[in-house]
Parts: C-alpha cells; structure tokens; sequence
C-alpha cells in the first residue's frame, strides 16, 4: 500500500484551491492525501542556516522549511512565486495543465480611461507597471499587495483608481472574476504565470514516481524556457521581465521582453522553433536581449534595487541581515538597556509566580543570584526566545505566550495563587498589571532594569522602519519625523504605538525579528 502523500500548502483562498487541485489528481489515480497548510511559526528550525540551504523565496520560505523538516511530502505553488534555483534537497516533482496565463484588467465603471491622458492603475508587480507605463506612459500607478480578495476590495474602497491588474488564473481560479474584466493579450506575462508547481524532497523516491503521473509534460517543457530564460537574465520577481512560450502544431514559440521600471525602455525577443529542437530556445532569447542592452537594463536595476533603504531600529547580526532580499538595510539600536542592582534577599526568597518579559529582565536577575540559588516556583513568560534563555539560566517555564496581553489572559484562568511578581522595566505597557489587578490578582513589579532612549536622526531617503517595541518607536520619534514612511512590527502592541504616528503600519506574523524581516521582503518582492 501506497504512503500517505501529506500536501503542504499556504493558507490563503487560492494556495488552498491549488492544493485541492493537486489532491484530487492525486486521490483519482488511487494515492491517500492530506492536506497540511503552513503558517508562519516560530519553530520552523533547521540544523543549517535557510542561507545555507538557498532557502529564498518570499511565499516559498515556510513550505520548504517544512519540507526539510519532514512534516509535509510535497509543497504547492504558483510557479510564478517560485525561485529559478531551488533549495538543497527540493526538486520540482510535477507541474499540472497551465490555467490562463494572461493579466487580467479590473476596472470600475467602464474602459474609457484607457484613451485618456489621466488615469490610476494599482499593481505590486513591477512586471506588469513596467509594461503598463511602456504603453500608457502620462498614467499614474499606485502600489496594491495582498491576497486576491484584499487586492479587489482595495480597488473598490479606492474612488479614486480607475483600475487594478491581476493574474487570470487568479481570479479565476477563486471564482472571483467580474464579468467585465478583460484579459491583456499585449503584456507578456511572469514566467511560469498559470502553472501550477509541485515540489518533493530530492531522495523520496516514492513521492517523486506518484507526482510523475500528474505532471503534464507540454507545460512542463514550457514553463522551463520561461523560467530558464528568467534565470540567464539574472532575474527575481523584482525585475520587469516577461515570458511565454507556447506549443502548437509541433512547433514551440517564445516571447521574452526585458523594461527597465518606468517602462521607458524595453527590449523584445520572439522566437520559435520545432518541438525537440527547443532546448536551446531560453539561451538565444536571453543572449539576443542582453546584447541589445539588456546588460545595461539589468545594471540599473540593481543599482534600483541597492537604493532601496530600511532602517532597524534594533541592530542586526549578520545572519538576519543576509535574509533581507532586495533591500538595502541599516540598523542600530536605539534603545540601550541598564541593569539593576535587584536585592539578592528578595531573588533568594521562594516566589511562587514570577512572570518575565524579556531577555534584559534574565540578565539581570542571573547577574545577581546564580540559578542554583533561585527559588521561583512557576515561571512565566513572553516570547519563545525569552523562554529558551530563561530554561537555560533559571529554570523551567510553566507557561509562555508570544504577547503579554494572551500571557495576562491565560493567568487569570489558570494561576495558582492570587499573587504574581513580575521583573520588567522602568518603561513598560500596563498590559499584564491593569488585566491581572482587574482580576483580583496583585502585582509585584521589579524594576530588573532601565531601558534608555538613544535614537539617532536618519537619512531621509529611508523608506521603512523597524520597530520592536512600543520603545523603539518612542526613541525614533525623539529625533524622526514618520512622513511617508512604513512601519514594520514586531507585534500587535509595537503596532497600536506605531499606528499613533504612522499612516502604513504592518505587522510581523510571529513576535521574531526575522518575521520583521520577512514583512520587508513581501514588500519588495
């Protein structure tokens, strides 16, 4: 009997139909799945840096994380979201039938702003902007993320916007299309767009002969020019390239383009040739482009890409600094910590509840009182890297949340005791004192240490800050002004400070500074 096939997928609308999609192929010809969506998680761990491995991709980072990790057999993507060069032990498995390759045009009211002078369009892809512009270059286009249905709900709530562009298959896939969206057979579409990828780890032979039986080889051919041609230009998903090919009547046909962001230069290459003599097709096109100034292109838009600026508050090590793609990053920190001199009676006394919030706060006390002297009976704690330095210098963890409010909620139902002492700062939300004192439980806070602002004034060319508490934020104000920039947090209480300042204002999916990272990255991809 066959093993059970575990499918790893994202956890959005349409990552969830693509999944579906390969299950049901599977499950017809006689395989048992299951599917398992991914979050974003904290303990997605691997004995090798993700670097190491060549771990890049934005939306792929998690599913092969996870496929390393041994908790899924196969991953699903959009081949579009897919890096050319795969991670150490990941090899494409199978693609299926390509969908609908086309970008697709959703308008408002009615087309007639295509023959106008003035008009808003709204993409994240600089692919399609860059194609959009070549053709409409006195319209104007604005900036749109998210999944499908947040991208169409923006262009509704935005009067202004006069259209958005999507992939077809997207919509489509979802049932989402309006009626009168119409397909643009004049932009060359991402390579891959439409195809839909099946990836497995490199020794398992099993899974690898059970996705053979679903892959469609006359996408698999095409798509393979597309993304060998994206590869040779040296191409992310940041660059305006472009790229389809097609088989009809034995024959495979290709076109490429290359634009440089404003759309104002662009170089195009067609070519076709007959099916078996094609593997050459993604050489000739990336060579004939690169020839006729594609080098030149591809040159500014790394120097583009290098004027990008985000800055951390919160200085980074070199490891995180290597996870950033396509941005250029400074970081110090703006807030210096002092520890206390807490009273050695009172760490060696028996605490039936002590509650710790942050790393500064185990320093401190372990700077006193050797943990051999502690007698703190149930710990309890915010965050996972928290915990981990606490189980290593004090002792075990009762209980940790990734937020203070959850840890204050999760007390209130469950602690022993109607007493808590908490090591924290000077400067410090009430979050956990005002819900616990609500409840009848007392606070003893300890002043473990001082946490002093030290910001410096940034260049104004900075397009994003990272803040890590509601501190950091403080700090940058002292000197800062927010203007346009993006704030990017660690977590819902950095975030309700930031929003006092901040007209863009997101949130990292889990409290760690590489989930901060990874929010950049999206927005740059």
């Amino acid at each position: 009997m066959s093993k059970l096939i575990r499918i790893g997928t994202r956890d959005s609308e349409l990552a969830l139909w693509q999944a579906k999609t390969i299950q049901q192929q599977l499950e017809h010809l006689g395989h048992k799945t299951v599917l398992v969506p991914v979050k974003s998680t904290g303990d997605m761990l691997l004995d090798k840096p993700i670097y190491e491995l060549g771990i890049t991709g934005v939306f792929t980072r998690i599913l092969d994380t996870a496929m390393l990790n041994n908790k899924i057999d196969i991953a699903v993507h959009s081949l579009k979201d897919v890096p050319t060069l795969l991670p150490t032990g990941i090899v494409q498995a199978a693609v299926i039938k390509r969908g609908n390759v086309r970008d697709t045009l959703v308008f408002k009211d009615n087309e007639e702003f295509l023959s106008q002078r003035e008009a808003i369009i709204a993409t994240g892809s600089l692919r399609r902007k860059a194609q959009w512009l070549s053709r409409y270059p006195t319209h104007t286009i604005v900036g749109l993320r998210g999944n499908v249905n947040t991208r169409l709900q923006k262009l509704e709530d935005n009067e202004d916007w006069d259209g958005a562009i999507f992939a077809a298959a997207g919509i489509g896939r979802i049932g989402v299309r309006p009626e009168e969206a119409i397909n643009l057979e004049w932009m060359v579409p991402a390579p891959g767009q439409g195809a839909i990828m099946v990836t497995a780890r490199e020794d398992d032979e099993e899974i690898l002969a059970m996705c053979k039986e679903i892959n469609h080889e006359e996408t698999e051919i095409c798509t393979t020019i597309e993304r060998t041609f994206l590869n040779l230009l040296e191409g992310g998903c940041s660059a305006p390239i472009g790229a389809l090919a097609f088989i009809k009547n034995e024959e495979v046909s290709f076109q490429g383009v290359l634009l440089s962001l404003d759309g104002s230069k662009k170089i195009e290459v067609t070519r076709k040739e007959k099916l078996g003599n094609h593997h050459n097709m993604a050489q000739y096109a990336a060579e004939y482009v690169l020839e006729r100034g594609g080098s030149r292109i591809m040159n500014e838009l790394d120097d583009a890409d290098k004027n990008v600026k985000i800055f951390s508050t919160k200085n980074l090590s070199e490891l995180q600094r290597q996870r950033f793609q396509n941005v250029n990053v400074e970081s110090t920190d703006f807030l210096k910590i002092s520890l206390n001199r807490i009273p050695k009676p009172l760490l060696k006394s028996p605490i039936q509840n002590v509650i710790i919030t942050s790393q500064n706060a185990v320093e401190a006390i372990t700077a006193i009182v050797p943990k051999e002297e502690l007698q703190f009976k149930n710990i309890y704690c915010v965050g996972r890297r928290t915990k981990k330095l606490i189980e290593t210098k004090i002792g075990k963890v009762k209980h940790s949340e990734n937020y203070a409010k959850l840890l204050a909620d999760h007390l209130v139902e469950f602690i022993d005791g109607t007493e808590v002492t908490h090591f924290c700062s000077d400067i410090r939300l009430d979050e956990i004192s005002q819900t616990l004192e609500k409840n009848h439980i007392k606070v003893n806070e300890v002043e473990a240490y001082k946490t002093i602002l030290d910001a410096t004034e940034i260049d104004s060319k900075i397009e994003g800050i990272m803040f890590y508490s509601p501190s950091t934020v403080a700090a940058f104000l002292e000197h800062n002004e927010p203007a346009q920039k993006v704030a990017y947090c660690i977590g819902e209480t950095t975030a309700n400070e930031a929003k006092k300042h901040f007209e863009d204002v997101r949130v990292a999916k889990i409290p760690t500074v590489e989930s901060v990272i990874d929010l950049v990255n999206e927005q740059y991809a």
